[in-house]
């Protein structure tokens, strides 16, 4: 899983930086002198996917792995907060993005059961005894990258980034099953996970990234496409992020519509198996 999702964040940064080269390449650069800054509040609308790993198990007992899928967003959502930030001096860039998002009762299923503490395998499968389970997910999400334009020009630009991103995520799940889960546990003791309950757990992840980021004028128009796409990591943990949107140039700045997505997977006994979340955002991006 995770060898395909670096797979398809490599094809996406080739793919936008294919898309905005073409029409730079002929570009003459223009420098502008001094500090030039944005502020862009946005409005992020995405679903949430992915399986969450409760694990290792105590002993005796059992940790759940659960799949979240839920079926409304807007009946989960219970906040977010979004903005985005650059600061700009001549071909130098630094830019910030921070995101809070809270989901409550999100629909999901328990999948599987681990009986074993140790490194093996999840060894029970819940398909059959599964009656239903809620997640609470709590996050920040901060992003921080400095870069350099490769092309700068009024209608055009390219950049090249580097930083890293930070998710803070608490995550609970509360479960029901149609029956008590037992099995043999470590040296042929029984264990068992619990007919209904709930679990808790908390990571903070740091990964560091490296992306590209464009912008090009349709023509002479006022009209433009963008495009950002970053990969990284750090230990156990791969995550990659995309954004494809329009907007439309004002004096006092932009009105963009974006589609965008952020992954991230784990391994070993951490909380993301893989989590996904992915959809449309709208913002007004202030130039000052």
């Amino acid at each position: 899983m995770k060898h395909q999702a670096i797979r398809t964040a490599a094809v996406a940064a080739t793919t936008a930086a294919a898309l905005l080269t073409p029409g730079l390449a002929n570009a003459q650069t223009a420098v502008a002198e001094g500090w030039k800054f944005t502020v862009e509040p946005y409005i992020w609308l995405p679903t949430v996917k992915g399986e969450l790993n409760y694990g290792p198990p105590p002993l005796g007992g059992g940790s759940a792995r659960v799949k979240i899928d839920p079926d409304n967003y807007f009946d989960s959502l219970d906040m977010a907060a979004m903005v985005t930030g650059t600061a700009r001096n001549g071909r130098w860039v630094l830019g910030t993005d921070l995101i809070y998002l809270h989901f409550s009762g999100t629909d999901g299923k328990v999948q599987s059961v681990d009986l074993n503490p140790g490194p093996g395998p999840v060894n029970i499968s819940t398909s059959s005894v599964n009656a239903g389970a809620t997640s609470d997910l709590k996050g920040v999400v901060w992003t921080m990258a400095g870069g350099y334009a490769l092309v700068q020009e009024p209608k055009a630009n390219l950049e090249v980034l580097g930083g890293f991103r930070y998710l803070g995520l608490d995550a609970e799940t509360n479960w029901s099953l149609t029956t008590t889960i037992t099995g043999t546990g470590p040296g042929g003791r029984t264990a068992t996970f619990a007919r209904q309950g709930g679990v808790s757990k908390r990571e903070d992840i740091w990964a560091g990234i490296v992306g590209l980021r464009g912008r090009a004028n349709f023509g002479e128009s006022d009209w433009f496409a963008r495009g950002y796409v970053d990969v990284g990591g750090g230990g156990s943990t791969f995550t990659w992020q995309g954004v494809a949107g329009i907007g439309y140039a004002f004096k006092w700045g932009d009105l963009v519509v974006d589609y965008r997505y952020l992954y991230y997977s784990q391994d070993d006994d951490k909380l993301l198996d893989n989590l996904s979340f992915g959809g449309l955002a709208i913002g007004a991006n202030f130039r000052f």
